[in-house]
């Protein structure tokens, strides 16, 4: 179920919302939403809602074995085991494929005439990535004494399959959440800032991210694009990917606020940045942090030299890529900015543009963050080849994009996709004041909104596929 979909917006979130605040004992409502954020998963295959439920049972319980663990060698036997469950089924579902064609790609290259190993197909649960970090980090955190054990399994199951937050974050860790699943509090305030955040996420989505992806697809789709058509398209993937994610996210958090939660902020205007150190404080907060937190701190962070501390700024944004998907791309684009904050560690975090003025800072950074959603975009090596040779100038001046009725609405799209990413304030520097006028505002928007999805289907978001 997407959340600009009519199914969503006009069926299940009334009926959700309906039920939390009119119908449902305060003591059972962690149960109704856990109830609803399964229908939500499930309403794409109900399979993989028995997957869900085991990634949540196998952390609860290791966090309940931590906890009375005898001595701390046992309550680490425990995590450990917690820790390399989470891995293996992440594993199995997200790299099985990826490994074994890599395993047949290398015994074909050294002379062998069939498979090494057989390729399974294998579907991708939704939000996979997210809900087992998400999951992980509660019995990380327990071993570690950082938060205290979930009161019941239904909270602990609500905590990890809490529907807006579900299939692509932010990723919440359970001590941020633990009082509020014990005890929250909604108000008319907290829902009007919820309700505003949810709109502005919706036309994020769907006025800017959709408006540009035409452009973005038909760079990446021909193999002989032109210098003009590589740039504008690469250009409207870098705008595409921010609006799509950051509006998924400030949905989740509206989403959220709504039933009185309250998420961490997932974006800070990330192209404003002027250095990529400073990017990866923008950018997706929740996983960078996560890997700050669970992979390059417990590698030895920057305490043990400086060539450790480059070393882990690589290996950490190395697997932060593979996080990303099974594929070689996505492992250059993690290699690609593991080795541009290593070097940035190197000049003291300083900017590779720092004897510039401050505009062109941000320009330099936005342009190195361009050439990075360039792997990542790219579905394979030939994809990514044929971009370069564009970009290049190798392919000669190409066309910017068909011509046809409608593309002046992704020309405006664009456009617009700039010059909100660098003139307007964050969402989250926005201050919520009721009056009839920002009610108004908001509900044109958000029936412009409908209107459009009523016309044009929204697609899903890019980051469901991780």
């Amino acid at each position: 179920m997407l959340f600009p979909s009519f199914s969503f917006l006009f069926l299940f979130l009334p009926a959700v919302l309906a039920g939390y605040h009119l119908l449902v004992p305060r003591r059972a409502r962690n149960a109704w939403l856990l109830c609803a954020s399964y229908v939500f998963y499930g309403w794409w295959d109900w399979r993989f809602c028995g997957l869900l439920l085991l990634t949540t049972s196998i952390d609860y319980f290791a966090g309940k074995a931590i906890v009375s663990a005898p001595s701390r060698a046992a309550a680490r036997r425990a995590l450990s085991l917690s820790v390399a469950a989470d891995l293996s089924l992440l594993g199995f579902f997200k790299y099985c494929g990826f490994g074994a064609g890599t395993l047949n790609a290398i015994a074909s290259a050294l002379g062998a005439s069939h498979p090494l190993v057989p390729v399974l197909s294998v579907t991708l649960p939704v939000g996979i990535s997210f809900y087992t970090f998400q999951a992980m980090s509660y019995s990380i955190d327990l071993y570690r004494r950082e938060a205290r054990p979930a009161r019941s399994f239904p909270d602990f199951a609500c905590y990890v399959s809490l529907f807006p937050q579900l299939v692509a974050g932010p990723i919440v860790r359970y001590r941020d959440l633990d009082a509020q699943l014990r005890e929250r509090e909604t108000s008319w305030a907290a829902a009007g800032a919820g309700a505003a955040l949810f709109v502005l996420g919706l036309a994020k989505k769907v006025l800017v991210a959709d408006a540009v992806a035409p452009i973005a697809d038909f760079a990446f789709s021909r193999a002989d694009i032109g210098f003009a058509g590589a740039w504008t398209g690469l250009a409207a993937y870098t705008m595409q990917i921010y609006f799509d994610f950051s509006g998924y996210s400030d949905m989740a958090v509206g989403l959220g606020l709504l039933f009185g939660f309250r998420f961490p902020a997932n974006f800070l205007s990330p192209y404003k940045s002027r250095s990529m150190t400073e990017f990866w404080t923008r950018w997706h907060i929740s996983l960078s942090t996560w890997l700050r937190d669970y992979l390059y701190i417990p590698l030895g962070g920057n305490r043990k030299g400086a060539a450790r501390t480059y070393a882990n700024l690589f290996l950490t944004m190395l697997l932060g890529g593979l996080w990303h998907g099974a594929s070689w791309t996505f492992v250059a684009w993690g290699a690609y900015h593991g080795f541009l904050l290593a070097a940035e560690r190197m000049r003291g975090k300083r900017s590779f543009f720092a004897a510039c003025p401050a505009p062109v800072q941000v320009a330099g950074t936005f342009v190195l963050a361009m050439l990075g959603w360039l792997l990542f975009r790219s579905p394979d090596l030939a994809v990514l080849g044929s971009m370069l040779r564009g970009l290049s100038g190798l392919n000669g001046p190409g066309v910017l994009f068909p011509a046809h009725d409608a593309a002046w609405l992704h020309w405006a799209g664009l456009a617009v996709a700039f010059l909100l990413a660098f003139a307007a304030p964050n969402t989250w520097e926005m201050r919520w004041k009721p009056g009839w006028r920002t009610v108004g505002a908001l509900a044109a928007l958000f029936l412009l909104c409908t209107a459009v999805i009523l016309v044009n289907t929204s697609s899903p978001f890019l980051y469901f596929q991780f």
